[in-house]
């Protein structure tokens, strides 16, 4: 077995950089608009929701988790419900 750590190694199919290939590099602001949008990443939520911490009852956190990924956003869909059931008085 070697000692040599394959995590220093340099990686064929992602090569370092030259000075010529960065040279031909463009910044993100000088790609059209449309590529731009694509590598931007995730658009921002229309509705931004907002951090914060709320202790729950285990039977309840156990059932929401047990549902998969998205188990947050069935709490507030839950919550939401509820407030509509129940209008301000």
């Amino acid at each position: 077995m070697s000692s040599i750590d394959k995590a220093s190694q340099p990686d064929p199919e992602n090569p370092e950089w030259t000075d010529e290939m960065a040279a031909k590099a463009l910044r993100l602001d000088d790609l059209p608009p449309s590529l731009q949008a694509k590598l931007r990443g995730r658009p921002r939520a229309a509705v931004v929701k907002e951090r914060t911490t709320i202790r729950l009852s285990p039977d309840v956190l156990a059932r929401f988790r047990a549902t998969g990924a998205g188990w947050q956003t069935r709490i507030d869909a839950a919550l939401k419900e509820w407030l509509a059931q129940h209008p301000q008085g």
